[in-house]
């Protein structure tokens, strides 16, 4: 297994890059529309609602794609030892998503929608993500000298480079009118592959988090062990499965309800074991080695267990009832993405982008304390949503029902606590990747000018 990433292409690290520009505007985007709770009509004439929810998603879902796609290009060269098969598709690739993304933004600044919940964009800017993707999808797949006998992350990233596709391809169904015009098989296969697709984007980046805690403990038999394997098959079931909890509010067939609420919970679980059980058998050496990469897969782990208590409650048919389109469901999303999710791709990112023409890491001193608000500050934010989406479970299910907005006036100092543990969220994530961004940059000026001198 190759230890250092210095000899192959940069192009990875692009993407990493990218996807922590869009985690930082997609932050940004959140924090207003959380003042936007607070003080309404704010910015309403530039950037309304309906315009700051798509552009604080997407930018999120940008930034988790972004980082995994980086993340596996970065270690297909460091799993099989050579540079990846074509390095102009990965340029060509990253040209695509770098354009495509920046008018999917503008476009919700112009008002200019179309699409459905996740890509509310025109559906023409689809199709440079799926080309994309196609040349994503062939460049890992080219570069895998053969397929038998690879450790269970070669398989999470074979698997989720095809299922993402084809997931997103399913997205778009409703563009035709025989699915479109059936309202109930609409929705259904919307949710459905909403559902796969978070689980495809996890098979990326769990299985590049399996390689990292091999390549930090050091031992190579690990990604072959039963119990990764046993993540693998349980995410794959999970992905194709486990969606149906989406759609209890639907006049769907019951047996998809209770296939989907028996393994709903699995996937986490047995992740969290994974992750629970590697850090309990590293030396103090080995944690110190891949200090800050450890730290976010420590946390991470605290998250699964968090998440998966919440997962368990909300698939539960008669809770979901309550919770269904409350903000308990957004706090079940800010916690597997940023908890896990962002956790598990940070300390990816620290381990990919620690590699400098300095020789030193850059960012320690303000870490620690940027790490703990970090954590902290999401719980407080987590369990804000949780008390907000209590409050709206019980004013929807009530008997006698007080208008909208005297409920929303009732809740109204709790968005104070969102907003207030968001913006220290926010702050603690910027004190974390500003110095990466910046350090890699400047690197990056360093090597070009060099080059530039030499010539």
């Amino acid at each position: 297994m190759e230890p250092s990433n210095n000899k192959y292409p940069a192009s990875s690290k692009l993407f990493i890059l990218t996807g922590l520009l869009l985690l930082s505007v997609g932050m940004m985007f959140g924090l207003i529309g959380m003042l936007q709770y607070l003080i309404p009509g704010f910015l309403k004439q530039y950037l309304s609602f309906e315009k700051i929810r798509p552009l604080h998603v997407s930018s999120v879902v940008f930034w988790i794609i972004f980082g995994a796609i980086g993340s596996v290009i970065n270690y297909v060269q460091q799993y099989t030892g050579r540079v990846i098969y074509s390095q102009r598709l990965v340029n060509i690739q990253w040209a695509l998503f770098v354009g495509t993304t920046i008018l999917i933004l503008v476009s919700y600044c112009l008002g200019m929608f179309g699409g459905r919940e996740y890509w509310e964009f025109p559906p023409v800017l689809a199709l440079p993500i799926i080309a994309g993707w196609l040349l994503f999808s062939f460049n890992v797949i080219k570069s895998m000298p053969t397929f038998r006998h690879q450790p269970v992350y070669v398989w999470m990233w074979l698997t989720g480079v095809v299922f993402f596709l084809f997931t997103f391809l399913e997205s778009y169904l409703w563009v035709f009118p025989s699915f479109r015009n059936n309202i109930v098989n609409d929705m259904t296969i919307q949710w459905k592959s909403y559902g796969s697709m978070v689980g495809a984007w996890n098979m990326l980046i769990y299985g590049c988090s399996i390689y990292l805690m091999e390549k930090i403990s050091g031992d190579k038999n690990y990604g072959h062990s039963t119990i990764a394997f046993a993540l693998y098959f349980t995410g794959l079931f999970n992905l194709m499965f486990n969606w149906g909890h989406h759609i209890y509010t639907l006049p769907s067939h019951h047996f998809i309800q209770y296939i989907s609420y028996a393994v709903s919970m699995t996937e986490l679980g047995i992740l969290g074991r994974i992750l629970w059980k590697w850090k309990s058998s590293l030396s103090d050496a080995k944690k110190h080695f891949h200090y800050i990469a450890f730290r976010f897969l420590v946390a991470a782990d605290w998250w699964i267990f968090l998440s998966l208590l919440l997962a368990i409650m909300m698939s539960i048919p008669g809770v979901n009832l309550y919770t269904h389109g409350t903000h308990i469901t957004v706090a079940h999303t800010m916690g597997t993405t940023i908890g896990i999710n962002t956790f598990l791709v940070l300390a990816i990112a620290f381990d990919i982008l620690h590699v400098n023409c300095f020789g030193a890491v850059p960012y320690t001193k303000y870490f620690n304390k940027a790490y703990w608000l970090a954590n902290i500050s999401l719980f407080v934010f987590w369990i804000a949503l949780i008390l907000v989406g209590i409050e709206k479970a019980k004013w929807q299910m009530g008997a006698n029902r007080i208008p909208f907005s005297s409920m929303m006036h009732q809740i109204h100092p709790l968005f104070y606590f969102v907003f207030a543990s968001g913006l220290m969220l926010a702050t603690a994530l910027l004190v974390i990747i500003y110095p990466m961004i910046k350090h890699q940059l400047e690197c990056y000026s360093s090597q070009k000018s060099s080059h530039v001198k030499s010539v």
